[in-house]
C-alpha cells in the first residue's frame, strides 16, 4: 500500500509523540490528498488535516482573514510589545511545534527553507515539521519534492558541522 513518506532531523533521533502524531495524521488524510493522484493547494491539504490537527492541540490556520491567521512574535519592543511576526500553518504553543503545509513552490521557489529560517526566528519554536509533496507535476516537468528537501537539503545540513540550527528537530513528511 502507498503510504506517506518522513524523514526526521536530527537523524540519529526519533520524532516525539506529537509529531508521530503529525505523520499518522497525514497517513489517515493521505488518499484524499496523494500528490501523485491530486494537485491540491497547500490550503486545500490543511483543510483536510485541520480537524484531525485541532484535536492534537494544534491551532489551525482556518483563513487569511486576520482573526483566521495563526501568528508566532519573532521580535519585541519596549514593554514586550510584538513587534514582527510571521505566520505559520499550525501550532502547538505547549511544545513549540509549528507546522508548514507546501504544495507547488515547495521547492520551486525553496519555500521549505524560508519554513526552515522562519522557525529559527520564532520565539518558543522548538520544532518544525514540513508537509510536501511527494511529486510536483508542473507541465512536462515532474520533479520529487519529497526527495530534494530531505535527501539534497537537510540531509546535507545536518551532516556539515558547519551550520547549526536553533531547533530541536525538523520533521518532513511526503504526501
Amino acid at each position: 500500500m502507498e503510504d506517506v513518506a518522513w524523514r526526521y532531523y536530527p537523524p540519529h533521533e526519533i520524532p516525539n509523540a506529537t509529531l508521530q502524531k503529525v505523520i499518522e495524521i497525514f497517513r489517515e488524510k493521505y488518499e484524499s490528498i496523494r500528490s501523485d493522484k491530486y494537485r491540491l493547494k497547500s490550503n486545500e491539504v490543511l483543510q483536510q488535516l485541520r480537524p484531525a490537527l485541532t484535536a492534537e492541540g494544534f491551532r489551525v490556520e482556518s483563513g487569511k482573514g486576520y482573526s483566521e491567521k495563526v501568528e508566532i512574535p519573532v521580535l519585541f519592543g519596549p514593554n514586550g510589545e510584538t513587534k514582527k511576526c510571521f505566520d505559520a500553518d499550525a501550532y502547538r504553543r505547549d511544545l513549540g511545534i509549528v507546522l508548514e503545509v507546501e504544495a507547488g513552490r515547495a521547492v520551486s521557489n525553496y519555500q521549505f527553507l524560508k519554513d526552515v529560517f522562519e522557525a529559527c526566528v520564532m520565539d518558543g519554536v522548538n520544532y518544525l515539521a514540513i508537509g510536501v509533496r511527494k511529486t510536483y507535476t508542473a507541465g512536462k516537468i515532474v520533479q520529487k519534492d519529497f526527495e530534494t528537501v530531505t535527501s539534497k537539503f537537510l540531509s546535507v545540513l545536518y551532516a556539515s558541522p558547519r551550520l547549526k540550527l536553533p531547533l530541536q528537530g525538523i520533521l518532513v513528511v511526503g504526501y
